[in-house]
């Protein structure tokens, strides 16, 4: 993951607001990880072509800040695909003030399970 430009497919822009901040003013962390578990579940939906779970969040690491008016873009990779199971390498960035900057503030690694109609674990399509 690269800390200079974002690794993957932009796959979800939202703006920060003042409903989602803590006592100091910062977006809580949990409302990012939940914006990358959005992005990272469209993306593995995709490839399992279906639903899916989240199962895991490793490495989640928070780097930055993130401030009312930050526009949260996040990024998805597919490293790897498993019988049932399929990792998303996931960066969010923000533009700060909705056109400044562009800072990269959380990554980790999500893993999502490929469902059936039961919820039950199934096998991923072939690419």
């Amino acid at each position: 993951m690269s800390d200079t430009d974002p690794d993957g497919e932009l796959t979800l822009r939202t703006l920060a607001m003042p409903a989602d901040t803590n006592t100091s003013g910062d977006i809580f962390g949990g409302w990012v990880l939940s914006q990358m578990d959005i992005a990272g579940g469209i993306v593995a939906g995709e490839r399992a072509q279906g639903r899916v779970a989240t199962v895991a969040v490793d490495a989640m690491k928070f780097i930055r800040p993130v401030k009312v008016g930050d526009v949260l873009c996040v990024y998805c990779r597919i490293p790897r695909v498993g019988r049932t199971s399929i990792a998303v390498e996931i960066e969010a960035w923000v533009k700060r003030d909705r056109i400044g900057g562009r800072e990269k503030v959380t990554e980790a690694l999500f893993t999502f399970v490929a469902l059936d109609a039961e919820g039950k674990a199934r096998e991923v399509p072939t690419a």
